[in-house]
């Protein structure tokens, strides 16, 4: 019988294995523990490879899993920028991802962060942990149907929040794309650049690739761009973003608030337990104690029909690899 080996797996991630499994006639071996070098080893005896990776791998590895006879890694999630493609394919390696599990998911909790903050959520939440329930002008909000929004990326997820603030509150939707999608058109209009998509925009929602040509695309100078007292939603990928130069558009008063699912420093934090440790990252702890930044550990796909098409999808890509030596989701 044909089995897989399964790293970083998660208590929720369990039943839609064990269902995978029995509707496969494939045996798995689950565990929690992430794929290094010192774990590398539990693969030997194992036809195929599933992990939850955030952290990078040594050569060691690839060249052990090789070694081995796994002709494949199947990550389960669309990102996959821990892995070196290039010892990947020095080593026979075929890395697949899941490159769209429920955009829903995403999409729906990017619109209910920008709704947090343009209703003043933070504020209004610890002014009642105060008993302070007075109705006040800090607390008043503008009514999303009134609000201009720029989506900037408008591929699975972007569409569907462009969709939602359109469709669903009447909203004017503004946007930019490398790609204009002709099907969108119906309920945004696409503009020539970002800055123009932006300058007037009273929400902005960003919605693309960790690329290096994207690696701090929003910087001071496309701050400053923006229009002031906009909010600023980012549930793509933490990189995107200067992160310093966003709390300094913060403090001059240039942005009202900004949401963030995704940080340029997550690696080895989201997701984990640090209430033991110390946390050494003052950038980071100084979003988490801002009242006008609502962070979340990449936790934006985090639904029940996400968990298990990350599942069924890498598990689907493994088996297709151990039988066809390809997959139609390979990254490399």
């Amino acid at each position: 019988m044909t089995s897989i080996k399964l790293f970083g797996v998660r208590e929720e991630d369990i039943p839609f294995i064990k269902n995978w499994a029995e509707s496969n006639q494939v045996e798995v071996d689950l565990d929690s523990d992430l794929l290094s070098a010192e774990t590398v080893d539990r693969v030997k005896g194992f036809d195929g490879l599933s992990l939850s990776q955030q952290i990078e791998l040594d050569e060691v590895v690839y060249k052990k899993l090789h070694d081995y006879g796994i002709q494949q890694i199947a990550q389960r999630s669309a990102g996959y920028d821990s892995y070196d493609l290039e010892l990947a394919n020095q080593y026979g390696l075929v890395i697949t991802n899941v490159p769209s599990y429920s955009p829903h998911s995403i999409a729906e909790y990017t619109v209910s962060q920008a709704l947090n903050l343009i209703r003043n959520f933070n504020d209004i939440q610890n002014k009642t942990a105060q008993y302070d329930f007075r109705w006040q002008p800090s607390i008043m909000s503008r009514s999303i149907k009134d609000l201009k929004i720029a989506i900037i990326g408008t591929g699975r997820i972007g569409s569907i929040v462009g969709k939602i603030f359109a469709e669903g509150f009447g909203s004017e939707v503004l946007a930019y794309d490398i790609e204009p999608q002709s099907s969108c058109e119906t309920y945004l209009t696409y503009k020539e650049s970002i800055n123009e998509a932006i300058k007037d925009a009273d929400i902005v929602t960003v919605h693309i690739p960790a690329t290096e040509d994207n690696t701090y695309l929003f910087d001071a100078d496309l701050f400053a761009q923006m229009k002031t007292g906009a909010v600023f939603v980012n549930c793509a990928r933490g990189i995107i973003v200067d992160t310093q130069a966003l709390v300094d558009a913060l403090n001059s008063g240039k942005l009202k608030g900004a949401a963030l699912d995704t940080y340029e420093g997550e690696k080895g934090l989201f997701p984990s337990d640090q209430r033991h440790t110390q946390l050494d990252d003052e950038l980071l702890i100084k979003l988490i104690e801002r009242q006008d930044v609502i962070i979340s550990p990449h936790i934006a796909f985090y639904t029940d029909a996400a968990v298990e098409n990350l599942i069924v999808d890498a598990l689907d890509a493994t088996l297709e690899v151990i039988k066809t030596g390809d997959s139609k989701f390979r990254v490399n």
